[in-house]
């Protein structure tokens, strides 16, 4: 007679389907499809930042956020993107474009 095991580590009926991600800001395990990937980037001047990817085709390596303000600006204070990018450049990694995409009409459901 088997005995059926039913541990916390599996996944029950509410768990996200498909790729998992976890979101930089607020480290909450969410769908793929429901967080904006991010890479690094160059702004305007042409420094180093963090940049949406909103079609996940960039090329590298890659970060997930929640696409909201308050996922951002926990990101931001824990300095969440320059870690999970892995960028050690100096000058540091802005994330300004990002802030900029999330702010924008276009990205607002």
């Amino acid at each position: 007679m088997a005995r059926e095991h039913i541990s916390p580590a599996c996944p029950d009926s509410a768990a996200p389907t498909g790729p998992v991600r976890t979101c930089v800001g607020c480290r909450q395990r969410a769908a793929k499809s429901e967080l904006l990937r991010v890479t690094v980037g160059s702004d305007a001047h042409g420094h180093p930042a963090v940049v949406p990817d909103p079609g996940a085709t960039s090329p590298g390596r890659g970060a997930h956020l929640h696409p909201t303000a308050e996922c951002y600006e926990l990101a931001v204070r824990r300095r969440a993107f320059a870690r999970a990018l892995r960028h050690a450049g100096q000058g540091g990694l802005t994330s300004a474009p990002l802030g900029e995409y999330l702010d924008s009409p276009a990205h607002q459901p």
